[in-house]
């Protein structure tokens, strides 16, 4: 048997058990971030234990117009109900990286040979460049980073995509039209609709084929005549009409941000957004050629937009660098395909998620799929069989060790929550995210003087900041006692802040069952008050949209906290009418049970009723049709009437109890 054949594959296997080793030390890694904002839903409706279940949880995303439901089904894998054990889902994501570096592997051993390499350099470029990317310590923040499954799914259908076309483009090379037509239809439609169902960047797979066409596949593989005139069909519909429609909407969405606004909720324009982000994919450049262990992690809220081509002045020069670099990949593209090919294809990956849709402005897992022919061109520089083959190797070895060493030391610290929180807040120190995520960290180990010692200078350079103050006062309990000027520092952020996420809900709750245990010295159900107030007068926070409902149910949270159950049911009608949802006054009317005043619940429930045909209507895409499924398993009729059934029981039963 020929020993080239063991070769390939027994790289892959010697590369698969590096990135094992090297990510084994973040398996003991937790939850972080925005995992709290989406795996809750494997929960929030009891466990995940019947189709009827199943249908409610698949349909529930809100992110995307289509959920992502591909990556809800994939967290089953790993749970069924929540709260829920991180170690499966971090397992989970460690093999499907290992998997996209095999499939990187093949689809780079594919496009080696169809570009006219030599076997052995082919194959060796491909194991080269699949290492370099499956090793790389930048996607330690996507891999272990659990809810960015959905960054990490998109790669797999991704390259799955383009091996089926590559097979389905061979085969109609070969003059079977049928078969090959079927391939291309599955990789090039097939995978793209699963790429989207994970996230929206997945319809990006059809550009990147046209990218590999045009660049790599077209001046060296032309289409035979027996099978053009049906590949032309082929990637008419499933490679060119989706990219010119998936363009159409891009600029559609950047005409609308510019002309209309974005909102509130970001503190920067959409037209300030993209002089921006220009700046940004040199930076994640940067981070791809000068690899480092560690890297500003989740939090880069500190990053600011410019606001002109020269405010900053490196703006303007990152503009001149990214038109520069589109320029050479344009200039290349005969001479140096691969090159002209990694470097179109590392810009159309940033497509979707750094241009004209108003997401935040900065995130390392961005790159992990724009990456993925990233360094291909220098694998196969380092494959050269010339004079200086030696050297190369050497070199390759050397850069292979390196990379794996720093993504095993990035690996151990998020294995290590702690020293993580510590690490992010000294290298992003005008992050107030990473700064609240330190200070709780260290309240955590039971040193509230060391987390109040840094969010008191973090405050002050960020008054308006509602996880810094919130979480000062959360220090002060922990050291034994709030005062006056944190209270008022709260005030101010409340009084101030954008956009506070789902901090006041969690954070709120936690304080009134603090000053019902006594717990805070300082704190009471006053003081409480007095900063739902300042919430309450911040227009941020009232416009449609905003956390206004939050504001007027934690107010009837508080009342009940008084046994003031009428003033409860105000505050909790009032919160009911902004948005009439069926989940709300569930909730509002179980804690009147709780509570046991079980006919105010009763009474709630029917205010709801007259008012449930005014509630918002569902967003287009996934949230029609999850309100489609709750409505055809009529789910709130029957969650609603168990819960009139439960607070009827209590109010007899508290009637036979009561002194006659």
């Amino acid at each position: 048997m020929n020993r080239r054949l063991w070769i390939f594959p027994a790289a892959c296997l010697v590369l698969l058990v590096a990135a094992a080793w090297c990510y084994r030390p973040g398996l003991s890694g937790g939850f972080l971030f925005d995992d709290y904002a989406n795996l809750p839903a494997l929960g929030a409706q009891g466990p995940i234990d019947n189709a009827a279940a199943f249908w409610r949880y698949v349909t529930s995303g809100v992110n995307d117009p289509v959920g992502r439901p591909l990556a809800l089904l994939s967290f089953l894998v790993d749970a069924r109900d929540w709260p829920a054990d991180p170690a499966p889902f971090l397992r989970t994501n460690v093999l499907l990286h290992l998997l996209n570096g095999v499939l990187l592997a093949l689809l780079l051993r594919r496009l080696g040979r169809l570009a006219g390499h030599a076997p052995a350099r082919a194959d060796l470029a491909a194991a080269l460049g699949a290492a370099l990317w499956l090793l790389h310590p930048l996607f330690v923040s996507t891999t272990l980073y659990i809810v960015q499954r959905e960054a990490i799914l998109p790669a797999t259908t991704t390259l799955l995509g383009l091996l089926a076309w590559l097979y389905g483009r061979e085969r109609l090379q070969r003059g079977h039209a049928f078969t090959g037509a079927i391939w291309v239809g599955l990789g090039l439609g097939g995978c793209t609709l699963l790429g989207v169902l994970a996230k929206a960047n997945g319809a990006l797979l059809p550009l990147y084929a046209l990218l590999i066409e045009g660049v790599l596949l077209a001046p060296t593989q032309p289409m035979a005549a027996a099978g053009r005139r049906t590949y032309r069909a082929c990637m008419a519909c499933l490679a060119v009409l989706p990219s010119v429609l998936l363009a159409a909407y891009l600029a559609w969405a950047g005409v609308q941000g510019i002309v209309h606004g974005i909102g509130d909720h970001r503190p920067w324009t959409l037209g300030q957004r993209l002089i921006t982000e220009p700046r940004i994919l040199i930076d994640y450049l940067g981070l791809l050629w000068l690899p480092r262990p560690f890297t500003s992690g989740l939090f880069n809220d500190q990053y600011h937009a410019s606001t002109g081509l020269l405010s900053p002045p490196i703006t303007l020069l990152a503009l001149l660098a990214v038109a520069a670099l589109l320029a050479l990949a344009w200039r290349l593209r005969r001479r140096q395909p691969t090159l002209a090919l990694a470097i179109a294809f590392f810009f159309a990956g940033h497509l979707v998620e750094s241009t004209t849709i108003a997401l935040e402005l900065y995130f390392e897992h961005r790159n992990y799929v724009p990456s993925l022919l990233m360094f291909w061109p220098l694998a196969l520089w380092l494959s050269d069989e010339g004079a200086t083959r030696l050297a190369r190797r050497t070199l390759a070895a050397v850069l292979l060790v390196g990379l794996a060493l720093m993504t095993h030391a990035g690996a151990s610290l998020w294995g290590n929550q702690v020293d993580q929180a510590l690490l992010w807040a000294r290298l992003n120190p005008d992050s107030p995210r990473a700064q609240a995520f330190a200070a709780q960290a260290e309240l955590q180990r039971g040193r509230p003087d060391l987390a109040i010692a840094r969010l008191e200078p973090a405050l002050r350079r960020h008054p308006d900041e509602v996880q810094l103050a919130l979480n000062l006062v959360a220090a002060r309990c922990a050291a034994g006692g709030v005062g006056a000027d944190d209270l008022r520092a709260a005030d101010t952020a409340l009084r101030t802040t954008r956009n506070p996420g789902s901090l006041l809900l969690s954070w709120f709750e936690r304080g009134i069952g603090a000053t019902q245990a006594g717990t805070c010295p300082g704190l009471d159900l006053a003081a409480l008050d007095g900063l739902l107030d300042a919430g309450l007068a911040n227009a941020y926070l009232t416009r449609p949209f905003g956390p206004h409902q939050d504001l007027l149910h934690l107010k009837g949270e508080l009342a009940l906290a008084r046994h003031d159950g009428p003033q409860a049911l105000a505050w909790f009608d009032r919160a009911l009418a902004l948005n009439p949802r069926a989940e709300v006054a569930l909730k509002q009317a179980a804690m009147f049970g709780t509570a046991r005043m079980p006919h105010l619940g009763l009474e709630h429930l029917d205010y709801y009723a007259g008012l449930k045909n005014r509630a918002a209507p569902p967003g287009p895409g996934m949230p029609q049709l999850h309100a489609w499924v709750l409505e055809r398993q009529r789910y709130w009729e029957h969650e609603l009437a168990r819960m009139r059934t439960n607070l009827r029981e209590d109010a007899l039963a508290a009637s036979r109890a009561a002194p006659h």
